[in-house]
Formats: C-alpha cells, sequence, structure tokens
C-alpha cells in the first residue's frame, strides 16, 4: 500500500512538472516569434568627449615627443616638456632604448625608429 502511494505522488509531481515546462515552452515561443529589433548604442556628447580627452601613460608622452624630433632630443628637454621629474624621464628612455623604440643619435640625444 505505501508503495502504491508514492508512486501516486510521483506520478502526479511529474504531472505537474510536465505542465510547468509545456509553459515555458509556451512562453519561450511567443517571445522567439516577437522580432526585437536591436538597438544601436548611440554616442553621447559625455562619451565622445571621454574618448577625445583619454590620458596618455608616462611612456607614450616622452615617446611622442622624441618621435616628433628627427634631429633628436635631450633628456633635460623632455623633463621640460614634459614636467617629469629627472629620474622618471630617464626610466623611459632607457627602458625605450631597450626595447627598441628609440635610438641614440649623439651623446644624450634619441630618435625614434624609423
Amino acid at each position: 500500500m505505501i508503495f502504491k502511494k508514492d508512486l501516486l505522488a510521483i506520478s502526479k509531481d511529474l504531472k505537474k512538472i510536465s505542465q510547468k515546462t509545456d509553459r515555458l515552452i509556451l512562453d519561450f515561443g511567443k517571445i522567439e516569434k516577437q522580432k526585437i529589433k536591436p538597438t544601436k548604442a548611440r554616442a553621447t556628447k559625455k562619451v565622445l568627449a571621454k574618448r577625445k580627452t583619454a590620458k596618455l601613460t608616462a611612456t607614450d608622452q616622452v615617446l611622442r615627443i622624441i618621435m616628433r624630433r628627427k634631429r633628436g632630443i635631450d633628456t633635460p628637454t623632455l623633463m621640460h616638456k614634459t614636467g617629469f621629474d629627472e629620474r622618471k624621464v630617464r626610466n623611459i628612455v632607457f627602458k625605450a632604448f631597450k626595447g627598441g623604440k628609440i635610438k641614440r643619435v649623439g651623446r644624450g640625444l634619441y630618435t625614434g625608429m624609423q
């Protein structure tokens, strides 16, 4: 008797689950049939302003100045143009030179690789 009651209870639970899955399938079909147009993200003025004013890293600033000078530039001039201290400029120049981004033109003069 107990076994029969358990089987009936399980049968009822399975019927409920089956009905719920049928409802979910119908709901999903309705959603799928609806044609939802994807909206294009429009760039607002604030977003455009943020894109334009993106700050360069210290290395990018120094390299940009070096690349502009064809005859070369020295570290005191870089310090003056960027406002960075001597240690920071020398470290950036050293790493850029070791990385092959710039080359030495003369004593203390650096220019971009072309």
